[in-house]
Formats: structure tokens, sequence, C-alpha cells
């Protein structure tokens, strides 16, 4: 659901209670500004963001994030210290 600034102030309670059941989106100016939802919904983002295997790859990445941590671990911090090789020809 989305709500202007305005509609969110003048329907707070609302708001708080549409959000135990899905994140609200809240707009100003026309465009999308934050996002109110449950402290549940909070809590599991913010444990799935802690697990370094990315929660969209689903189960099979994490998986093998635990099996290969160390090569990962390796990887991504070559990555960050020198780049991806190439990356200057890429058209994206």
């Amino acid at each position: 659901m989305s709500l202007t600034a305005t509609e969110a102030k003048n329907r707070f309670g609302q708001v708080l209670e549409l959000a135990q059941r899905q994140p609200v989106h809240i707009e100003k100016a026309g465009r999308r500004h934050s996002v109110v939802m449950s402290a549940a919904h909070y809590d599991s983002l913010l444990a799935a963001a802690q697990s370094p295997a990315a929660v969209e790859h689903g189960e099979p990445s994490r998986r093998f994030y635990e099996l290969y941590k160390d090569w990962v671990d390796l990887q991504n911090g070559l990555v960050d210290a020198s780049g991806i090789p190439g990356e200057e020809y890429r058209t994206w």
C-alpha cells in the first residue's frame, strides 16, 4: 500500500495497524520516501542481511557459502581490493 505523507500523518494509527500485515510506502513530493513495517518484518530483514549469502538467491546459495566460506570471503576481498578485471570494457 502507498500513502502520501499527509495521509500517513492524518491516519497514523491505521498506518501502524496496516504495517503489521504489509509494508506501507510513504510518498513525499510524489516520490517514494519511506516504508513503515512491523517490527517482526524488520527483525527478519536484519537477520537475513547479516548472512553474507544473498537472501534473494535462496537456500542453495546459503549452503554453498557455508561450505566454501573461506574461499568466497577471499574472492570478495580480492574484488574489493582490485576490482573486477576488464570491468572498464563492460558496456553496463
